[in-house]
Formats: structure tokens, C-alpha cells, sequence
């Protein structure tokens, strides 16, 4: 399989490492399945198609919501087969397969990361409407959930909910291979008007003399320590992000904060303190969900993105876009948008790339965005940038062989995992470095791959390198075809 762009008109040089990802959420068949009744064979032609499509628009990643409410897009021994994929909790796929296996194995054919996204709190979407199995966890430990509006929730409060949700991600990162655990914003649920958490009972209990705001935050410190050292302990290549609402604090409670005005916040509301786990090295990407427009009166996406950049205590920061958002207010309908949050982000060099809100937005072709990144943006492809602190085992370079004039064959021998090879064009006056390259095409062919100097994508007139890319996204030395 040949990844890259065939165009002849010149395009600015973008940068050779980009996470380029996109959200595919399940829960109420938002994203993937769309229906609740469809066929195996339909679900996995509308994940194929889902694919592709990201795909010819530059994505290299895929976050997949498999765990939306205490259920599993998989078959486990913990949590019933989530409604969503059969219309019934508990009821399994007929005739039966393993939608995660496909979907990763699929994924990872097309050369792209498979996040898989957990929801660490969420037990039952709907009280009044969700199906629930006989063998459900709220069914078998009653005392483990509060409800708080029409939902049912985990109590972070209890030390066996957090040993619940580890043993979830163990269970995971053991049978599959994922490149990462996902998780969203939905720690302590956002502030219902009027109505408190009902935890005090917990609080009495385990508060020990904490503030119960204190004791809240400490509850998802806990969690979030206990599932990094898991996932470190069971496959120390699966990378651990987390995905928060898009502001932390604002400045007006906390000089740290940023110059906004958001109603809630990560810390004060949701009791995710993001800045300590960033900071403790607990999580190796955030992903800060900058939904607003530039300019925003409360939260401007110019004023978080540089405050994001200042915070980012030297783990990945990727962008979370709000291309929905695309044709609902005014700033939304400007075409230059989304290019410009690009641009902006592409600024800072804390910043390593972004994800989009949600897989169905690009079906639309919203405002035209998909031919923006097609034929511009993400025009060349990426590799999603490696984390030296998670793996830094640095491939052979390949091996090469002049079949004749323009003819070339590249060869791997190292004992590494390899995703394939990557090509790469050069002005003949720059200095040979990965950085004055422009990545113009992945090769996904295993440790072999042929390579026609002819057919390389914009190679006329420049020098041609190759390098070897590993599972973990750690590059070789150039290798100049000639």
C-alpha cells in the first residue's frame, strides 16, 4: 500500500511529524455504528468506508470510543456488549466477530494509530431509555453507582471502582494491540444547576480530613496514577492520554489560569487536575478539547492555545478541533476557520498536532474543509511523533538496492517492528537532515518495498532519501536513492 499525495501543483512544506487524528465516537451511534440494527457485514463496510475516508484527508490516527458506558465495543469478561453495536446490552454480534480486532487490524493496515477511547465514569447514558444487561455491573454491585440526572455513575469516590476501571485497561492492553488509552473529559460529571453530587456518603467515609473538593480531585489523581503504572506494567509500549474540557482554571480563580471566563472548569468542576498529571508524567499526551472559535469572547482558541503551550510540562499537546462547530454561527461559517487553527498551532513547537470532533462532521465535507486539508494541510503525509520517554529504539536505516537506472529496492534486516519505509525529497543545496526533507510518501509493504525514482510524488528536479519507520514512530538515518 502506497500512502501519499500524487499532485503536481507545489504545496507548503508541512511538517514531516503531525498527529493527525479524528474522534469516532459510539456512544448514541454518533460516529460508528450510525445505527443500532445494522448488519455485521454493513458495520464493517461503515468502518472501512470511515477509514478511507480519513485516510484521503491526511489523518494518521483513529480515536475509537469501544467503552461508552460501562459496556465494551469487544468481548469481555468485565462489562456486557455495549447497545450500540446490537441494539441490546449483552446481545453479541451475529454472525459473531470481534469488532476490535477488526477494527485495529484494519486501521493499522492503512498505516494509521488506534486509540482506543474509554469512558472511566459512565455506567448508564440514560436511566429512563439505556438497555441494561442482566449482567451489567450496576446490576451486580449496586453500591458502586450514584445517579446524577438521567445518568448513573461510577463513584470515583470507592478504591474497587478505580480497581474496576484498571483492570478494564489491563484486560485491553493485554489482548490487543492498541498504540494508545484514551480518555475524555467526563471525570466528576459537569455541574447540573441546583444539584450536588450525591457523594457524601463516600466523602464521610474516605475524605480524611480533605477538603471534599480536594478529596474529589484526589479520587482522579488516584485513577489516573494507578491506569499509567498498569499500562506501563502490562505493554509499556501503549501510550495514556486524556482529552479535557478545554480550560483548566480561569485566571480569575487561579493566577495560573488562563484569560478566560468559562463557566466550568477541569479543576474546579470536573476535579481533573490535567496540569499535576502532565506534570508527574501520569499521562503521555493531553488532548485540551478547544472547541471555540478565535476571538471567543469567554474562551478564545488563540488565548488557550498558547496558555496550553506553556503548560504542556514536555509531554504531547494535540489540538481538539471542533469541526462540527463548522456552519453554526457566524466565525463558523468563515472558510478560513479551520485553516487558520491550523496554522496557528503549527506555530508553536509544543504543539504536535490535533484531533477532530467528530468522524461524521467530515462525511459533509463542512465548508469544504476536507479538500483544505486534501489539497493543502495535510496534503503530504505525517508520522505521528514518537514519545523517546515511552520508546526510543531508533531502526536500521534501510537497506538499498539499484535494480537499474531509477530503480530501487529498499530492504529492512533489523529486528525491530517496522510500520514501513518513508520517502523523502530535498532541495540539492540543503543539508541532509529529516527536518529540511519534505515526507511525500509511506510505503506500508513490510520489509521489502520497490521504489520507482519516476513515481515518487514531487521528486523532479530533488534528491530522494528513504528512511525506516518502526511501530513507534522512531525514524532511521537518510538513505539517498541514487
Amino acid at each position: 500500500m502506497f500512502i501519499g499525495s500524487m499532485a503536481v501543483l507545489h504545496a507548503q512544506h508541512s511538517p514531516n511529524y503531525e498527529f493527525r487524528g479524528v474522534w469516532v465516537a459510539s456512544v448514541e451511534n454518533i460516529d460508528w455504528p450510525s445505527r443500532k440494527d445494522l448488519s455485521v457485514d454493513e458495520q464493517k463496510a461503515a468502518f472501512i468506508q470511515l477509514l478511507d475516508m480519513h485516510l484521503a484527508n491526511g489523518m494518521n490516527a483513529i480515536v475509537m470510543q469501544i467503552r461508552p458506558a460501562g459496556d465494551a465495543l469487544y468481548p469481555s469478561t468485565y462489562e456486557p456488549w455495549s447497545e450500540y453495536l446490537t441494539g441490546k446490552q449483552g446481545l453479541p454480534p451475529s454472525p459473531y466477530y470481534d469488532p476490535l480486532a477488526f477494527m485495529i487490524e484494519e486501521t493499522h493496515k492503512r498505516g494509521m494509530e488506534f486509540h482506543a477511547w474509554l469512558n472511566p465514569y459512565r455506567a448508564v447514558f440514560n436511566i429512563l431509555k439505556s438497555s441494561i444487561a442482566p449482567a451489567h455491573v450496576t446490576k451486580k454491585h449496586r453500591d458502586w453507582f450514584l445517579v446524577y440526572g438521567d445518568k448513573k455513575y461510577f463513584n470515583p469516590g470507592l478504591p474497587e471502582v478505580r480497581e474496576h476501571t484498571v483492570k478494564i485497561v489491563k484486560d485491553i492492553v493485554s489482548r490487543y494491540e492498541v498504540d494508545a488509552i484514551h480518555m475524555d473529559d467526563y471525570f466528576y460529571p459537569y455541574r447540573i444547576a441546583g444539584k450536588e453530587f450525591p457523594d457524601q456518603k463516600t466523602y464521610d467515609k474516605y475524605g480524611e480530613g480533605l477538603s471534599k473538593d480536594d478529596w474529589r480531585r484526589s479520587n482522579c489523581d488516584s485513577i489516573i496514577v494507578q491506569l499509567y503504572r498498569a499500562i506501563r506494567a502490562t505493554n509499556p509500549r501503549v501510550k495514556f492520554g486524556i482529552s479535557p474540557f478545554g480550560v483548566w482554571r480561569n485566571k480569575n480563580q487561579d493566577p495560573m489560569g488562563s484569560d478566560t471566563k468559562a463557566g466550568q472548569t477541569n479543576y474546579d468542576d470536573l476535579y481533573a487536575d490535567i496540569l499535576l498529571w502532565l506534570e508527574k508524567g501520569w499521562i503521555d499526551y493531553v488532548t485540551p478539547q478547544l472547541y471555540w472559535e478565535r476571538g471567543h469572547k469567554l474562551a478564545d482558541f488563540d488565548v488557550l492555545l498558547d496558555w496550553w503551550n506553556v503548560h504542556g510540562y514536555n509531554k504531547h499537546i494535540y489540538i481538539g478541533q471542533g469541526i462540527y462547530r463548522g456552519g453554526t454561527n457566524d466565525a463558523w461559517k468563515n472558510t478560513n476557520e479551520l485553516p487558520n487553527q491550523i496554522n496557528a498551532l503549527r506555530k508553536y513547537k509544543t504543539t504536535q498536532g490535533s484531533i477532530y470532533f467528530s468522524s461524521k462532521s467530515f462525511e459533509k465535507n463542512l465548508n469544504g474543509w476536507n479538500d483544505s486539508l486534501q489539497n493543502n494541510y495535510y496534503r503530504y503525509p505525517a508520522i505521528v511523533p514518537p514519545m523517546p520517554w515511552v520508546n526510543n529504539d531508533a531502526p536500521d536505516k534501510p537497506l538499498l538496492q539499484k535494480i537499474s537506472t531509477g530503480n530501487f529496492e529498499l530492504t529492512y534486516s533489523g529486528n525491530l517492528t517496522i510500520k514501513g519505509f518513508g520517502l523523502l525529497t530535498l532541495e540539492p543545496n540543503q543539508a541532509v537532515k529529516f527536518n529540511n526533507a519534505q515526507l511525500v510518501q509511506i510505503l506500508l509493504t513490510g520489509k521489502t518495498a520497490p521504489v520507482n525514482i519516476a513515481k515518487v510524488p514531487e521528486s523532479s528536479g530533488k534528491r530522494v532519501f528513504a528512511v525506516t519507520i518502526d511501530v513507534n514512530n522512531n525514524i532511521s538515518d537518510l538513505v539517498e536513492l541514487k
